[in-house]
């Protein structure tokens, strides 16, 4: 595998790094981050159900989808410390993941509209695919963490929760959403890094361009002095005799 070559594994990863970061987004967005169910006893009336986002709070009655109570302003008065730190960390993790992915769209085009032959002049201003492909891989990474870690959060935060008031808390969609796309950003990071291991064989620096100059000053090389001083005396000075017929 070379990395002048635009391979499946790189498209594979920009395509997962894609549909990860948009798993954030509706992680992000969806106000299924944590259920509180309120039971009553009354025959009379309905249990209600409590669904907490990251940015607004819903209540709903049992069998009706709309809510009885609706706080848009949820975001500015978050009471539990899971959820006011995911507020911060997945808006991160996107920005981290989106970074990476431009990276790695930099690289892709670089190898792909690029001339296997470039301009001497340009040679130092150009951009080596690897290493686009390297340092996204390592953001990627960085984003999987930044997001993995406090979605896990919540899961023991929820338990925490249960044994300090009661048993009517529990976690929602948007937990596995977000842990689902951290794993995809974990397995795009682990794309990258095999396709730039069997990259890595290439001369060229990794963050340099892969050609220093052109290529054509590389091919006509005449043979260093000690490759021909290695000739004998008698190789040089005998003539070789033929005897005409």
């Amino acid at each position: 595998m070379g990395c002048r070559d635009v391979h499946a594994a790189t498209v594979l990863a920009f395509l997962s790094g894609t549909a990860s970061v948009a798993g954030l987004l509706a992680a992000v967005l969806l106000p299924n981050w944590r259920q509180m169910r309120l039971y009553t006893f009354n025959k009379n009336e309905r249990n209600v159900t409590v669904y907490t986002g990251l940015w607004i709070k819903c209540a709903r009655f049992d069998g009706s989808r709309d809510c009885v109570i609706y706080d848009p302003q949820w975001y500015t008065a978050v009471d539990q410390l899971d959820l006011r730190v995911l507020q911060f960390a997945l808006p991160l993790s996107m920005l981290t993941a989106a970074s990476a992915l431009f990276l790695c769209l930099i690289g892709m085009c670089n190898t792909a509209f690029v001339s296997t032959v470039p301009n001497v002049k340009l040679a130092k201003c150009l951009v080596n695919s690897a290493g686009c492909h390297l340092v996204a891989g390592l953001l990627f990474l960085l984003a999987c963490a930044i997001c993995l870690t406090p979605s896990i959060w919540v899961i023991f935060y929820n338990n925490y929760l249960n044994r300090k008031y009661e048993p009517v808390f529990s976690f929602d969609i948007s937990v596995f959403i977000a842990i689902a796309s951290a794993g995809g950003l974990f397995f795009t990071s682990v794309l990258l890094f095999l396709w730039y291991c069997a990259c890595k064989s290439l001369p060229s620096p990794f963050w340099q361009p892969l050609y220093s100059h052109a290529p054509s000053m590389h091919s006509y090389a005449s043979q260093p002095y000690s490759a021909r001083s290695r000739l004998s005396a008698m190789e040089i000075d005998i003539p070789v005799v033929t005897h005409a017929s």
